[in-house]
């Protein structure tokens, strides 16, 4: 790769902010990535040139050794991950610091990202089949409305560490050997507060309770998260927030159960309503259906609905219904009912024909313990 000077390649002046490196940065990265142009071995050299200037030049450290030496002060760390690897990893790990997400690399004087936050949210099955909008409470640390972040107190801001000239790291030398720890006086973040804010105490962030209002899509399912970006904690004075990822759990249901985009439910019937067919209301989520049911239905018969399941929250066909008819045996029969079920089975115990599974299930006991005498 071309040793060009890095300021050079992101178009940016020795005095360019970190926002302005990041702005420049987006922006080269999003015409030159290899995915907006396959085979063009020109825009991958000057995509790898730009991510590599950056990654040097948006860490503070290594941009004080960059300004002072050159490319012979970052030599070894410059350009970490450019040239190997899938663009989409490259993708990824540049991209999350522009936008929030992932970890930042290097170290230096960079005050940490704000740390990623989980909230477990529990949903009704119509909530995450048709989808829904909820307001959750987050406890979290916020940015401090009183400096905006800065930890100095207001009309005041942070000064460049003196100690570590804002590197924030400071070099040891015990006999041979030569050390490299974060800066004491600062603890890393390059920068020093006389005046701290009263209300944060030189943080930069408060603890607080934030409502946010969180849209679920139709569809999710158990194990699904949805990421809000930069919810997440607040950084360490000016720095990007982490995000927040909101787990998906769904409560059991008393009449569905889900498999995926299916849903299956199980339909009492009677034992008249089995023998003789008949219509039955059978609920959806979306309301009451009718299922015909044949005579002489058999219980753990499935009778599928289509298109009552689930819509896929990442497409596809909508899933089914499936009904799983179980025949309810009669109980609390009065002593007339009872005499007349008597005299109901000894008019089909004379006709194998109306139990062909229980005579052939016999036949094959029969058989069985023939086999065992033999």
């Amino acid at each position: 790769m071309s040793k060009r000077d890095y300021y050079e390649i992101l178009g940016v002046n020795k005095n360019a902010s970190e926002a302005e490196l990041k702005k420049t940065f987006k922006r080269l990265a999003m015409k030159f990535h290899p995915d907006r142009n396959p085979d063009d071995n020109d825009a991958e050299n000057k995509f790898k040139e730009a991510k590599e200037a950056y990654e040097v030049l948006s860490d503070a450290q290594k941009r004080a050794a960059y300004d002072q030496f050159g490319h012979a002060g970052v030599e070894g760390s410059a350009g970490h991950g450019a040239g190997s690897g899938s663009f989409s990893d490259i993708f990824g790990d540049v991209f999350g610091d522009i936008f929030g997400g992932g970890a930042r690399s290097g170290g230096g004087s960079r005050a940490r990202r704000g740390a990623d936050l989980r909230y477990n949210l529990d949903l009704s099955l119509e909530e995450a089949v048709q989808g829904t909008t909820v307001k959750i409470r987050v406890p979290t640390a916020v940015e401090c409305n009183t400096c905006k972040g800065s930890g100095a107190r207001k009309g005041t801001s942070a000064t460049t560490c003196s100690t570590c000239n804002g590197i924030g790291q400071v070099r040891m030398q015990q006999g041979f050997f030569s050390l490299q720890q974060t800066c004491p006086t600062c603890r890393g973040a390059g920068k020093s507060i006389s005046d701290p804010c009263p209300k944060c105490h030189g943080q930069g962030r408060v603890q607080e309770q934030k409502t946010l209002s969180v849209k679920v899509p139709a569809g999710v399912d158990n194990g699904d998260r949805i990421r809000l970006s930069g919810e997440g904690e607040a950084g360490e004075r000016d720095s990007v927030p982490g995000d927040l990822y909101v787990q998906i759990s769904v409560k059991p249901h008393p009449i569905f159960e889900r498999d995926e985009s299916d849903l299956f439910c199980e339909v009492p019937i009677s034992f008249v309503t089995a023998t003789l067919g008949g219509e039955l209301d059978v609920p959806t989520l979306e309301g009451r259906v009718k299922l015909k049911v044949p005579a002489e239905t058999q219980t753990g018969k499935l009778f599928r609905l289509r298109g009552k399941g689930v819509k896929p929250i990442r497409g596809g066909a909508v899933g089914d219904l499936m009904c799983r008819v179980v025949v309810e045996t009669p109980v609390n029969l009065s002593s007339k009912q009872k005499e007349l079920l008597h005299d109901f089975e000894s008019t089909i115990n004379s006709h194998i024909k109306h139990r062909p599974k229980e005579s052939s299930w016999l036949n094959g006991v029969k058989k069985f313990f023939d086999d065992l005498k033999s």
